[in-house]
């Protein structure tokens, strides 16, 4: 009996990712090439363009009943049952590859985010299962294993989808993600790149927690082979998304070079002499370094538990951003965040990313209120509206205590100074308002518009879309009043600041320093003549930490 349908489309050199490296032992490469042409001659079946849905269907049946019989007329399947006998791995994982396979045949698009992740249950987390099984790896390393595999996967699928696309028929770009562009036709079309772009990112960024939530994996490893081969497909998940971050996958192929390769691997070797070391740390000091915020400087003035733990609130912050400005539709960023309130939730129990070990880390040693990070989430909720209006000067505040005051209270019991919570609280209204003004083109563009309408209807003017009340001339004097209250609160900062430890306050001066020169910036500049979101030079950097250092 045969189960070619043509010559194998690809063969373990032809992949992103190390298949059965040299890092693995003899034995283990063996065991591993058996799944993978099991795995390839399944796949090639599911993509056979000559043969119908029932015929691709009828073939893998009897593939999967010639992998639990061990038929020899069936080398593929011979070979993986007796790796099964061997190892007692391979048949469970194949069957569950098998059930992905079946289901390419018949499903060819992906409503939602969710969606996708039950695929990649099937398609990608049972290889890593079937490589941790025949090692005989811990449990624990499920969770990170089946994180990196679906990672990989849909790095997979954004790299192919064109070619998926015009060869196969399928698309694994959630629909509705798509129709940010108005159908999937225009979301393909060569001349959408910026729109493409954002939606890439997006997935992207759930990608790279996905890779954030891999890093432990190494630590999990009692095999040194198969810990270095995890170093180096971790290091190229990350190179790969990168790269995708920079080209456009409908318009080039986008890959990882033979340079890549060559260096993961090395990464992986050096991994293996030293002992596995807690990743989560390196995660979270990650986000800041990548972020190039300002707020840097005022980390690296603490000590080392201290800036351990604000980064880890920084990344938080990060995260729960990066989705509420995403590309994503509204009710996916609210499920989002729900993942983070549930989270949130097993903080003191089993958090399961890095950043909620972080946090749970920072929470015990400097008694955080988990209730903030709760506020912050409901600041996200407003702002993943796809429409976002705030009515009077209440909405305004309580939007500011949500997203910028429950940053303040969680940083100053990080700072060691918890009798500065009403500076903290007032101070975050104020940098907020700077956001707002500084931020009001890039708001308009997403439909947004955070400042009330209340104060808009004072002079005149009605809710509109956001474009035509930015660009209306009344709209500059209600930033002008605006600015002027953000103003009086650094004067009040500065007056509550003789009261208070300004050495432990130096990262929070830091960055009110920053914000009080973006506003000297932005009112230089005038609100009639916006050219963009406002940056700050080399020069006034030097500026605001000179303020920043002065004795009180």
């Amino acid at each position: 009996m045969s189960m070619d349908s043509g010559q194998p489309s690809k063969r373990p050199r032809d992949e992103n990712f190390p298949v059965a490296s040299l890092a693995l032992s003899r034995e283990h490469r063996d065991a591993v090439l058996a799944f993978y042409e099991f795995a390839r001659t399944a796949d090639d079946i599911a993509d056979a363009p000559d043969l119908g849905a029932a015929e691709k269907l009828a073939r893998l049946d009897a593939l999967e009943q010639a992998l639990v019989s061990g038929d020899a007329d069936v080398p593929e399947a011979a070979r993986l049952h007796a790796v099964e006998r061997r190892h007692k791995a391979g048949l469970s994982q194949a069957r569950d590859l098998l059930r992905a396979f079946r289901q390419d045949v018949v499903k060819a698009r992906y409503h939602d985010w969710a969606e996708l992740i039950d695929y990649c249950r099937l398609s990608a987390n049972p290889v890593g299962r079937f490589l941790l099984a025949v090692h005989g790896e811990r449990g624990s390393a499920h969770g990170p294993a089946d994180a990196l595999c679906t990672a990989l996967q849909i790095l997979n699928h954004l790299q192919d989808c064109r070619k998926d696309r015009e060869h196969l028929g399928r698309i694994y770009i959630p629909i509705r993600w798509m129709l940010g562009a108005g159908s999937e036709t225009a979301f393909f079309d060569p001349s959408h790149t910026r729109m493409r772009r954002d939606v890439f990112d997006a997935m992207l960024d759930r990608v790279d927690m996905l890779i954030d939530q891999a890093q432990s994996l190494p630590e999990h490893l009692r095999s040194k082979r198969l810990r270095a081969q995890s170093i180096a497909t971790i290091a190229l998940a990350r190179r790969l998304s990168g790269r995708l971050r920079q080209a456009d996958p409908v318009l080039e192929r986008v890959q990882v070079s033979r340079a890549d390769i060559g260096m993961a691997f090395l990464q992986g070797l050096r991994g293996t002499v030293r002992a596995p070391s807690s990743s989560d740390r390196h995660v979270t000091a990650a986000v800041v370094r990548r972020s190039g915020s300002s707020f840097r400087l005022g980390m690296r003035s603490l000590g080392a538990e201290r800036r351990r733990a604000i980064h880890a609130v920084y990344a938080f912050c990060r995260a729960v951003d990066d989705i509420a400005d995403g590309a994503a539709p509204a009710s996916e960023k609210r499920a989002f965040l729900r993942e983070w309130r549930r989270e949130l939730d097993r903080l003191h129990r089993a958090p399961e990313t890095p950043i909620g070990r972080e946090l749970a880390r920072a929470s015990t040693l400097f008694k955080l209120p988990v209730e903030e990070c709760h506020a912050l989430l409901d600041g996200m909720e407003t702002d993943s509206a796809d429409r976002v209006r705030l009515t009077g000067d209440d909405e305004l505040g309580l939007y500011g205590r949500r997203v910028a005051g429950s940053v303040g209270a969680l940083s100053i019991r990080i700072f060691g100074v918890p009798s500065a919570h009403d500076f903290a609280l007032n101070l975050g209204r104020t940098l907020q308002l700077v956001n707002i003004l500084r931020d009001v083109d890039e708001d308009a563009a997403c439909e947004r518009v955070y400042i009330p309408l209340s104060r808009l209807a004072q002079l005149g003017l009605q809710d509109a879309p956001a474009a035509t009340l930015v660009a209306d001339p009344r709209f500059a004097r209600v930033c002008e009043n605006l600015a002027e209250e953000a103003r009086a609160g650094f004067a009040d900062a500065d007056a509550a600041l003789a009261r208070l430890d300004r050495r432990a306050l130096k990262p929070a001066i830091l960055m009110m320093e920053n914000y009080r020169r973006v506003l000297d910036r932005l009112q230089a500049r005038g609100w009639g003549t916006r050219q963009g979101r406002l940056r700050l030079s080399a020069a006034d950097r030097l500026h605001l930490i000179t303020r920043a250092m002065r004795p009180a």
